[in-house]
């Protein structure tokens, strides 16, 4: 889009806070008028939007016009975009089926307006009625399609094939869900529970909103998480795609329940302290043609690129077109939309890399060399709409709360807007779960380089919060392991009842599960990330019913049986999660400045580390103990261990004495002022506080 900003020189482009990012780090400073530039793209966009979509604030509520929206007087409005189409037409079971007798009339830019009178001062369409949209196509077929705006559709029977089904949805007053309470205050520190509806049952079925609401968000707020993050809501017509196929943007999946049950799921959720996101996924989008936005006016080109630059190679998957007026609108809406009808508070969004550069991130390394982030690779569309998305996320309310998954690093990603930068309030730190598994598949324990690890784990840009996790849906999908089942899968099928003879693979197995995953929480992030199930080591893999494994659902479940048996050693690391979060929640480390490694000893396998106040020590050495071990810190006072991973609730073996204080002396060590004796068992981290 062309405007009076993109045709002026970038350096006279006036970017309020760009000197705040540019002073924090001078290796920017060459790319000055490459992020002037972006944000005169962005100033493009904005005016474009006041001046023709008539303000952020109206242009955002697309849903209030688009689709088939009801009338005060009942009468429907119909509107739709479709460019390429030759007409357009509305049928269903209110005409009988008739594909010719509800024509939409032309207007200007390529909408398609119907409107349906009251029928004795009712709607003409039920509640719950079947619709589709046919259009007619250029070459003069009549092709049926889904209304893009749609916010209700459902699977068929079986016996009716595979395409989903457009439902009119228009409840009747007493049976629309009433939000009852006010969204929490935004946490300081993010602890967030990922989670997926669908698999939170241990039955062989879909679990559902319901089930969800009643009996896994009471376990999630024991735990001490503070934040959810829904995946896979907009609806996908394919199961296993874990939601990443979305076909109906504004629709609530249908196969966990009806949107009011998702409204109840948002609102039990903020009555009981948590934060909801939603895992939104605007970089693709499902090929699907009959119940999915592709083809829907009968071209390649509607909402997305065209071919080849509109298909995703690896994904096998439609790219939309953010340069198109109409394809904002859509998508802004849509975000609008999810937070003004079902109250979440903010997104994770995905794919993020794919949208930043031309090459979709598909074989490209990224070295860091800052060329990459600035140069002609770089998707210039792509990072305009996050600019705007964020803007749109956080105008409408300033705790609203953005994560990018993106891989690549890009400077500026978790920078506000009118620093010249995307707008993020956070960054997945995608690299770290990715070196736990290759540390587990490749390196024997003793070889563990402490320094690597570290490098890691503290490896992010200074100001741009990231999200610490050592595992997530990725790791847990079929095809990867989670890390309970790389460390004991030999034995979790034999050796987990507390009853069982001892077994060097379980112990060491839930011992590094604790290390690794505290160690990553408390020193990689300023927000941490946990996937349902994984925080009590769930066995084997996530794999959804499909025709590869005749449809079971046996993987597709979470076995709460498993932590609630007291005869089994998953409570252990549920123990331990638990306690990692009310020690997060108590000192407050995520959110304190980044952690101060004082120690990464390669003989000993010990790293120690300041934060928050606190003393974090891990002693990856499988055999070796160590009784007075000298480590620095920098604050005199006594400390005391506040809780170990070798307690005997998280499954250790009682070798550390929690009531012994210790009194830190007057010595430089390790670049620290002061000096602390302290004894650390083999495969064992602790926790300690200034008392």
């Amino acid at each position: 889009m062309g405007g009076k900003h993109s045709s002026i020189d970038p350096k006279d482009i006036d970017v309020p806070k760009l000197e705040d990012f540019l002073n924090r780090d001078s290796y920017l400073r060459p790319y000055e008028n490459e992020i002037r530039r972006r944000y005169g793209v962005y100033l493009d966009y904005l005016e474009a939007i006041k001046d023709i979509g008539g303000g952020i604030d109206h242009f955002t509520q697309g849903y209030k016009t688009h689709g088939l929206i009801v009338n005060p007087d009942n009468s429907i409005t119909c509107l739709e975009w479709a460019p390429g189409a030759k007409g357009l037409f509305l049928t269903g079971a209110f005409n009988n089926w008739d594909r010719s007798s509800h024509p939409y009339k032309q207007l200007e830019y390529g909408k398609w307006k119907l409107i349906l009178p009251a029928r004795h001062g009712k709607p003409a369409i039920d509640h719950l009625s079947e619709l589709k949209i046919v259009v007619l196509t250029e070459n003069g077929n009549k092709e049926d399609r889904l209304s893009p705006w749609a916010p209700y559709v459902v699977e068929p029977p079986k016996s009716e094939g595979t395409i989903y089904k457009q439902l009119f949805y228009n409840p009747p007053e007493k049976e629309r869900y009433v939000f009852k309470n006010q969204r929490p205050p935004r946490p300081k520190s993010l602890r967030i529970y990922e989670c997926h509806v669908g698999i939170a049952t241990q039955e062989l079925t879909v679990g559902s909103y319901d089930n969800f609401t009643d009996n896994v968000l009471p376990r999630i707020v024991k735990q001490g998480y503070n934040t959810i993050q829904l995946m896979a809501i907009m609806e996908h017509a394919y199961y296993a795609s874990f939601g990443y196929q979305v076909t109906s943007f504004f629709a609530a999946s249908s196969r966990f329940g009806t949107p009011e049950a998702l409204k109840r799921l948002i609102d039990t959720a903020h009555g009981l302290g948590l934060t909801v996101l939603l895992d939104l996924v605007h970089s693709h989008a499902s090929k699907n043609v009959m119940d999915g936005l592709n083809m829907f006016d009968g071209t390649d080109s509607c909402y997305f690129h065209s071919l080849p630059k509109g298909e995703h190679p690896l994904w096998d998957s439609r790219l939309f077109n953010y340069s198109q007026f109409e394809v904002l609108k859509f998508l802004l809406s849509n975000i609008r939309w999810w937070l003004d009808e079902y109250k979440f508070d903010g997104f994770r969004f995905d794919g993020v890399t794919s949208m930043l550069y031309h090459s979709r991130g598909i074989g490209q390394g990224f070295s860091g060399h800052y060329d990459e982030y600035f140069g002609m690779g770089v998707d210039t569309d792509g990072i305009v709409y996050l600019m705007l998305a964020n803007h749109t996320v956080h105008t409408l309310h300033p705790d609203n709360i953005t994560i990018a998954e993106d891989v690549s690093g890009m400077p500026g990603v978790c920078r506000p807007v009118e620093e010249g930068c995307m707008g993020f309030d956070y960054r997945l730190s995608m690299a770290i779960p990715d070196n736990w598994i290759k540390l587990l598949k490749e390196v024997r324990d003793e070889d563990w380089k402490m320094g690597d690890i570290v490098h890691i784990l503290t490896n992010r840009r200074w100001m741009e919060s990231n999200v610490a996790y050592a595992e997530s849906h990725d790791q847990a999908l079929v095809g990867d392991k989670t890390l309970a089942f790389w460390l004991m899968d030999k034995e979790m099928y034999t050796h987990m009842s507390t009853l069982s003879e001892p077994s060097a693979i379980i112990d060491r197995g839930l011992a590094l599960h604790k290390m690794i995953r505290f160690l990553t929480h408390a020193l990689g992030g300023e927000a941490w990330l946990n996937f349902i199930g994984n925080e009590f080591g769930h066995p084997e893999w996530l794999d959804f019913p499909r025709e590869g494994n005749n449809s079971s659902y046996h993987y597709a479940r979470r076995q709460w049986n498993l932590v609630d048996d007291d005869s089994l050693r998953y409570k252990f690391l549920n123990n331990w999660d638990r306690a990692m979060n009310e020690g997060e929640e108590k000192y407050g480390w995520l959110s304190a400045g980044a952690g101060y490694v004082s120690t990464k000893h390669e003989d000993d396998k010990v790293i120690v580390f300041e934060r928050a106040g606190c003393i974090f020590a891990f002693n990856f050495h499988p055999t070796k103990s160590f009784a007075d071990y000298k480590i620095g810190v920098n604050n005199s006072g006594t400390y005391k261990v506040v809780f170990n991973s070798d307690e005997g609730r998280f499954g250790g073996f009682h070798r550390i004495d929690s009531s012994v204080e210790g009194h830190a002396v007057k010595e430089n060590y390790n670049g620290r002022s002061h000096t602390l004796m302290i004894y650390i068992p083999s495969r064992t981290c602790l926790c300690m506080a200034n008392m």
